[in-house]
């Protein structure tokens, strides 16, 4: 493939700065978008240098020159979409959380497999030059043996009671829009935890406006974990080890700064800026697997992504939270 051939599923923010990045690519073209809407597929091509649309994601999905699709729709709409793609025959990277539920995840992956096709949960983050010598340092050792993990992300929304972060509707609340990040984050680094220790504020609208999770894993790590939807925080990652600690700050989400501290030591602290917006890295990524035959990244790992469901489903059933779009999740 001399050019990945990309298209779009759905005309939102998440999908413009997933278009942006590509434009970072140079392996990779948009070829086309689709929406429910014409008139707003034809809004976003024209900003994005007019690939062809289509007005439905039947339509989009059924596209012959397209190579994989980047779905982008709201977090129930993931699965109904990632399915229809799949069984048109289509590549596919998943906006994060993969899906509303474990549930859901399990057959689309398991549609994947079935028809040998390429998909990925887009934890775009994951893939930055920063994470990566993170997650080289980690398993390098430099801190000794990692035992604990601190990692927020919150922030003060504006307070429109009717956005979709507050809408039970669109699994609306802290923990799919910003918890999948700390969730996957402590999966990349300490796998599955075997204790869930967790507390919420269910807010007005009766989504959760914030929580504090504590992961207890089978070798004694733990990891502590706080998001909000109405509340600014640090947005800082510490990885504290038997011979020192690693800061990721600020915004770890989208680093570029670390810091190394051990005992007897001056601090080493580690700039890594990425290009683009960050969104280029996961679409590299993606295009390197199609390219070489791969049905899934060693970078986010299908059983992996599954993982990160379950773990997520856990975390709700301490609360009581059901979506109204699902079925009430197991514990």
């Amino acid at each position: 493939m001399e050019q990945i051939r990309w298209g779009i599923l759905g005309t939102g923010a998440i999908a413009g700065s997933f278009a942006t990045g590509l434009q970072s690519v140079k392996d990779a073209t948009l070829e086309a978008v689709g929406s429910r809407s014409a008139e707003k597929a034809a809004e976003f091509a024209e900003r994005f240098g007019n690939p062809r649309t289509h007005a439905s994601y039947e339509a989009l999905a059924s596209d012959p020159e397209i190579d994989i699709i980047y779905v982008a729709t709201p977090h129930p709409m993931h699965y109904p979409a990632v399915k229809l793609c799949l069984k048109a025959g289509k590549a596919v990277l998943c906006e994060k959380p993969f899906t509303v539920n474990a549930t859901e995840a399990a057959e689309l992956i398991a549609l994947a497999r079935d028809r040998k096709l390429f998909l990925m949960e887009a934890m775009w983050n994951r893939f930055l030059p920063l994470s990566q010598y993170f997650f080289k340092l980690f398993a390098d050792g430099v801190i000794g043996e990692p035992r604990l993990l601190t990692a927020d992300f919150g922030f003060k929304h504006g307070g429109d009671a009717t956005h979709r972060l507050f809408a039970p509707a669109y699994a609306g609340g802290a923990l799919l829009d910003v918890g999948v990040y700390v969730v996957s984050l402590a999966s990349k680094l300490f796998g599955k935890p075997e204790r869930i220790a967790t507390m919420a504020h269910i807010g007005p609208s009766e989504v959760d406006e914030q929580s504090a999770m504590i992961f207890g894993y089978a070798q004694g790590q733990l990891a502590q974990l706080t998001v909000a939807v109405r509340t600014a925080t640090p947005q800082e990652v510490t990885l504290m080890g038997t011979d020192g600690t690693i800061r990721i700050h600020p915004l770890w989400w989208k680093p570029t700064t670390l810091t190394i501290t051990r005992p007897g030591q001056l601090d080493e602290t580690i700039d890594i800026p990425f290009d683009g917006n960050g969104y280029n890295y996961e679409a590299a990524e993606a295009g390197r697997c199609l390219r070489a035959g791969s049905l899934e990244s060693p970078g986010m790992p299908l059983d992996e992504t599954l993982e990160i469901m379950q773990t997520l489903d856990r975390v709700r059933a301490e609360w009581g939270l059901v979506y109204p779009t699902e079925q009430r999740v197991e514990s």
